[in-house]
């Protein structure tokens, strides 16, 4: 999922699942696979968790056939072990990380869609199980990673398995980008503010239209279009997003250099319609799966095509000299030594409601205050498994803490990077008795209202001196 999508949690999953087989209760036709490049080895610990958990027995109690509607499942897993029904669409979908999963020169990894669609092509009537008919009629919903001819190699590489068992299969390939927010997944598949479909076979759209109908009354929420085009939605949606999370940011770093006012430059251009209030907070930089994946693809693509993608070139270095803006007023405060010196840390995902830690601020921060000299103290609702783990392990000189209080004692100053609901009003009061020296960074401007120097603190945001 992306703009911005987290990893699904298994119970968010089940959930899906239920949706799925509640709109499709008749005779479900979906199948969703997908496969999580997050962590090596993740996708098949998922697969096992949910198929042995909750899948095979939550389908049996519902009287469902096994591997007719499922989420989660390894295509190559799923074929050993279950049999397969007739199909009439099978939902494809590849979630990219970045770092090992994109190459140095911002490639997109399309090794797991080559083998993916060999796969498929290989799919077909289980010969043991004659009460399935002997055709299937698959429309494969692949993931949108826009490369010249990528959809018809995709289509190709599936016939050519289809031709070397001499099978007549027919299908399509069709672009289902998809629009799901991070941390509100579930309520935007419920109710999508759009359902792009890129084909070019108008059985596909009508089939692909079929499956989405529990999930929109209007039509108008159903476009269509051709591969390419669907393909370049998702990027340039993704972009436009990206670009004026930038833009503020650029605007703020400005805002301090002349003396303005970020918070209030934002209320009075976000109050003209045509520009609007989303996605123009200051703040340290945007992070997670998407945006940043995308951006770095889409200048990349431009660049392969003769084209240089000046503006989109820039909302990406706009963005990595913001992930250390923090950290740079840091430095300014307490010196460019920072050894002796401890940090309390309110956030380490890159969005409030996930766990997803991809690019995000936090990283950049902690790792540029201890290559100081720092220590740091971190507390984060969700995401600190994910921080010893994988995105901060091996760094040394950080503790981890299970509340937020327990992270400012003995701390010189609390730096706020993750917006998260139980961070927005603290007690200031309990905050300065703990804190070494009342110092609050706040990377998302979130106390800006709350006149934290008649509290007696010092207090440095994003877009104003």
């Amino acid at each position: 999922m992306c703009e911005n999508e987290p990893e699904k949690t298994l119970g968010e999953s089940f959930k899906f699942m239920d949706m799925v087989s509640e709109s499709h209760q008749s005779d479900p036709d979906a199948i969703f696979i997908e496969f999580n490049n997050k962590h090596q080895g993740g996708a098949m610990r998922y697969v096992d968790e949910y198929y042995t958990q909750y899948a095979l027995p939550n389908m049996i109690s519902k009287g469902a056939a096994p591997g007719r509607d499922f989420v989660g499942l390894m295509l190559t897993y799923a074929k050993q072990r279950l049999p397969w029904p007739e199909l009439n669409t099978l939902f494809v979908k590849m979630l990219y990380s970045l770092g090992k999963d994109l190459d140095a020169t911002s490639n997109i990894e399309l090794k797991t869609v080559n083998r993916l669609v060999k796969e498929l092509g290989t799919l077909g009537p289980n010969p043991e199980l004659e009460k399935f008919k002997t055709d299937m009629s698959a429309q494969i919903s692949k993931a949108n990673p826009l490369e010249e001819d990528l959809a018809d190699k995709v289509k190709a590489t599936i016939q050519k398995e289809l031709d070397a068992r001499n099978s007549d299969l027919q299908f399509d390939v069709v672009s289902n980008p998809e629009f799901l927010k991070e941390g509100a997944a579930i309520d935007d598949f419920m109710k999508p503010d759009r359902v792009v479909i890129g084909a070019d076979s108008e059985i596909a759209f009508k089939k692909m239209k079929e499956l989405y109908s529990p999930f929109f009354r209007s039509h108008d929420r159903f476009i269509t279009m051709d591969i390419r085009s669907a393909e370049m939605t998702k990027y340039a949606a993704n972009a436009m997003l990206a670009t004026k999370i930038s833009f503020m940011n650029e605007i703020a770093n400005i805002c301090e250099k002349v003396g303005a006012d970020a918070n209030q430059v934002r209320i009075g251009i976000g109050s003209d319609q045509r520009i609007g209030y989303s996605f123009i907070y200051p703040g340290a930089g945007y992070g997670g799966s998407c945006f940043p994946k995308d951006v770095k693809a889409l200048t990349k693509i431009a660049k392969e095509n003769g084209y240089t993608a000046q503006l989109i070139t820039a909302v990406e270095q706009v963005n990595n000299f913001q992930k250390l803006v923090i950290a740079k007023k840091i430095v300014n405060r307490f010196g460019e030594n920072l050894t002796g010196f401890t940090f309390g840390i309110w956030g380490l995902a890159f969005k409030p409601e996930t766990d997803d830690m991809r690019e995000a601020p936090a990283i950049y921060v902690i790792k540029e205050l201890v290559s100081r000299g720092a220590k740091i103290k971190a507390y984060d609702p969700k995401a600190v498994r994910e921080a010893k783990s994988h995105y901060l392990k091996g760094v040394q000189n950080i503790t981890y803490v299970t509340s937020k209080y327990d992270v400012l004692k003995d701390s010189d100053a609390l730096v706020l990077l993750t917006e998260w609901k139980e961070f927005r009003s603290p007690d200031f009061e309990e905050m300065k008795t703990q804190l070494k020296t009342p110092v609050i960074f706040d990377g998302r401007n979130q106390y800006n209202t709350f006149s934290l120097e008649e509290k007696g603190f010092e207090y440095y945001q994003i877009g104003k001196k």
